[in-house]
Order: C-alpha cells, then sequence, then structure tokens
C-alpha cells in the first residue's frame, strides 16, 4: 500500500475527514470570509487524517455552543472531551483573569499555591491508595509518565492493553494505543507493547453474540501468565466509541493485575470528572487503579492540563526524572483545573450526569426504536452511543449522512468506529439546548432512514 493512499479504516477516535460528505459540506459553504481563512488553513498546516479539510471556523464558545465566523451556532457534543463544565464558565474565567494578575507561570524549581491545592483536591477526592500526583501540559504526556513510573516502580517494560484504543498521539502513546490510523507507517514502535481485544462484543473475537462473556478478560489474565514479566495493564475505563464493560470485566482484570504482579493503569483522560455519572468512571466498577491518568475537561475547556494519580508507595524514584515538564506546575493552569473541581462538585454535575444521562437514554429509545437503521442505544451518565446497522445497511455512510445533517441544523457530535454517534455534552447543559440538541438529532436519525429504507 501507498503512504498517500487513502485508507478505509474504523477510526475509534473520530469521523474520516474524506467523506463524499465532508466534501460536499465544504462546496456548501458560500462565504467568502470563511473560505478564505479555510484555505489558509489548509495552505499553512501539514495534512492530517480526521482533521484536514477543516469543518469550520469558529469565533466564539459559551456554554453549551460554539459559534462560527458567519454568526451560526453549533450545540456542542463533542468538545473535544473537554467541555464538562461548558464553555467560558464564569468561575474558570474568573480564576484565571486573577493569577494572571499575580503569578502567570511558575519556573521549575519552584511551586505555588494553585499547583498544592489542585493536587490536595485531587487526592481528596481519589481512594485513600491513591496519594501523589503529577501534572503534564496534556493528557499524551501523562500517559508517558504512567508507563514510566510503572517500569521504574516494577522493573519490568512490557505492558497489555487494548486494540481500536487511544491514549494519545506520542510514539509512546501509540505504541500502547490500538488504531491504525495512528500506528501505521509509525514503525518501530516501543517493545514490548501487547495488544488484546477490547470487552467490545461488536469486534470481539471471542464470539459474545451481543453480551460479554468475559473470555477477553480471562484472555488477559492468560497473557499476564504467558509473559511473566508484564509491567502494566493499560486501559480505558469505558471506551470513547463508547462501550461499557460489565462490571465483572473489570473485578476479573483487577484480579489477574494482582495475581501475576502487574500494575493496573486506567486512562480516564476523556470521560473522567463525572461524564459518567460518577466523578471517575472506575467507581462503577468498585476497583481502584495502581496509576490514574486524567486530562482533557481538567483545564475547564480552556487550559491543556492533565494528571497522574499514583499510590503513595510508588514515590520512590526522586533520583530519575518522569516528567519535568516546563508547564508541570502552570499556576494558571492549575488555577483553572482547582476552580473546573470546585464547579464539578458545588453544582452536583456528576449527579445530574448520571439522571440527565438516564433521562437522555429513554427518550432516545422512545423515539428511535422504530428505526430498523438504529442496533443499539447506550450509554453511561451524559457519555451516549447511538450504533446505527452496518449488516442490512451501510451504517458507515448512515453515520456520516446524520452527521452533515445535524451539522446543517446546529448540532456537533463526533462518529466513532464508523457506525456509532458519539454524544458527549456539556454536563452543565440547559435543558433547552439539550432539547433542541435532542429534537435535531431524531429528526436527522428519522430523515435519513427513511432515504434509506427507499433506496
Amino acid at each position: 500500500m501507498n503512504i498517500n493512499e487513502k485508507s478505509d479504516t474504523l477510526h475509534s477516535e473520530g469521523d474520516t475527514n474524506l467523506s463524499l460528505e465532508r466534501a460536499s459540506w465544504r462546496q456548501q459553504i458560500d462565504d467568502p470570509e470563511t473560505l478564505d481563512w479555510l484555505e489558509r488553513d489548509e495552505k499553512l498546516f501539514l495534512h492530517q487524517s480526521l482533521s484536514t479539510p477543516c469543518l469550520d471556523v469558529l469565533v466564539g464558545a459559551q456554554g453549551s455552543e460554539v459559534t462560527n465566523i458567519r454568526g451560526d451556532r453549533y450545540i456542542d457534543f463533542h468538545g473535544n472531551s473537554v467541555h464538562q463544565i461548558g464553555y467560558q464558565h464564569p468561575k474558570v474565567i474568573e480564576a484565571i483573569r486573577n493569577q494572571l494578575d499575580t503569578l502567570p507561570f511558575c519556573p521549575r524549581r519552584f511551586t505555588n499555591v494553585p499547583a498544592i491545592e489542585l493536587a490536595q483536591n485531587l487526592i481528596d477526592l481519589t481512594p485513600s491508595d491513591l496519594g501523589r500526583v503529577l501534572f503534564a501540559p496534556g493528557g499524551t504526556s501523562a500517559i508517558g509518565m504512567a508507563l514510566k513510573i510503572a517500569r521504574m516502580v516494577t522493573g519490568r517494560f512490557k505492558t497489555i492493553s487494548m486494540w481500536d484504543s487511544f491514549h494519545g498521539a506520542s510514539l509512546d502513546a501509540i505504541s500502547i494505543g490500538g488504531e491504525a490510523d495512528f500506528r501505521k507507517y509509525a514503525g518501530p514502535l516501543l517493545p514490548g507493547t501487547e495488544h488484546v481485544p477490547p470487552p467490545n462484543p461488536a469486534t470481539c473475537p471471542f464470539k459474545c453474540s451481543g453480551s460479554c462473556n468475559l473470555q477477553c478478560a480471562d484472555y488477559v489474565d492468560y497473557v499476564l501468565g504467558k509473559e511473566g514479566d508484564v509491567a502494566a495493564v493499560v486501559s480505558e475505563t469505558v471506551s470513547s466509541v463508547p462501550y461499557f464493560p460489565p462490571v465483572e470485566y473489570w473485578h476479573r482484570i483487577r484480579e489477574a493485575c494482582d495475581k501475576h504482579n502487574a500494575l493496573l493503569i486506567l486512562d480516564e483522560i476523556p470521560h473522567s470528572l463525572g461524564r459518567t455519572g460518577t466523578l471517575f468512571a472506575f467507581e462503577h466498577y468498585e476497583i481502584t487503579p495502581d496509576l490514574l491518568v486524567l486530562g482533557k475537561g481538567l483545564g475547564g475547556g480552556v487550559f491543556p492540563l492533565a494528571a497522574v494519580i499514583a499510590k503513595e508507595e510508588f514515590n520512590v524514584v526522586q533520583d530519575r526524572s518522569i516528567g519535568h515538564y516546563t508547564h508541570e506546575k502552570n499556576p494558571v493552569a492549575c488555577a483553572a483545573g482547582l476552580a473546573t473541581l470546585e464547579i464539578i462538585v458545588e453544582e452536583n454535575l456528576a449527579e445530574r450526569s448520571n439522571i440527565l444521562g438516564r433521562e437522555v437514554r429513554r427518550h432516545l429509545q422512545a423515539n428511535l426504536n422504530k428505526f430498523n437503521c438504529v442496533s443499539d442505544i447506550r450509554g453511561l451518565g451524559l457519555l451516549l452511543g447511538i450504533e446505527l446497522d452496518d449488516q442490512q445497511y451501510d451504517g458507515k455512510k448512515l453515520a456520516s449522512e446524520v452527521l452533515y445533517a445535524c451539522l446543517q441544523s446546529g448540532l456537533s457530535f463526533k462518529v466513532s468506529m464508523g457506525t456509532v454517534l458519539t454524544l458527549a455534552p456539556p454536563l452543565n447543559i440547559s435543558q433547552k439546548d439539550l432539547d433542541r440538541a435532542l429534537d435535531i438529532l431524531i429528526k436527522a436519525i428519522g430523515v435519513i432512514s427513511a432515504r434509506a429504507q427507499d433506496s
């Protein structure tokens, strides 16, 4: 295969930028100013999968909406998972402004109050076993730090991670990641990065037939035993596709890690901080990871900020640098993170996510189950997925058509694995915006479904 050939790879991380619908969308834009900026963007940036050509030019973001240069607004059910508290929350903006007036940057070798207070808050909110923190300027960097910690404290370097997973775009992150779109032509990758099937019945080789039979968990135990020297199992607690493993899956993985002396690293970069109806997704499974990785929404939808939260007993490598990033304890980012956590707790957004998520699923099921092209509706909190049938219908084509129909009406979301409409609204979205978004979505699926049945 030529390196410049187009690929039919299914992207767990997002919808393709090479579809006919994307090209048609671009052709329908007739605003000269928008077209000029989009053309300049294409000329200046290296082109890459998932993002080039860009959809539109944004100039504003407020609450649940983003606004383009023409003044059109999209309700944002995508947000790259950074907008748990929406955009421009006044408490975050105030915290940032106040911090800019005093200490905008903290050089290495010094510390600052916002960083210490944010670390303390995170430790207070997580289980007692997790007692140490490191910050990083992004989730990918935090994953790299977690891998280094696992190597340093176990004396091993091998990992087990999942196919179809995404942990970031750097070489170490794509080595444990499982999406071909990031891995192809990038080798050689890190040695010792073993991969196993994810707990997703739709792609499971163990013939789950729609319900996880836990053979995938038993296989992790099997590989840990055969390898014998694995440092860590690395996984998203719940998939951003989304798919949600049964409770027993994580019980078995935790037991297998303990049995084989491997650490459990849970990546909750995109779906933590209340998204799934609890502050941390692992709370649904009544387990505790050895290392927890957070990011995205931690910066309040403003700053890139991530964290690794580790067990106290791992504080044994002070003679080596784990991260040492220039902006590791950036006081402005930490002030934003501190305000974000306070908002999530004070406004009870995790519980609100739980309640709204149940209501949205009931509403979607009541309105979409009549369409044959809808094969599944699932969710946990306000992380929701509508899977379109790819057997009787061309689910990938339908998903793309639904996406662009919704964009035309002012709703943005992500398509995962080609056929899953992935919905992740702000946790503090107003009922008015939520109702309008669902109306747009249901109407679009109805129109596209009718068209598919007639063809």
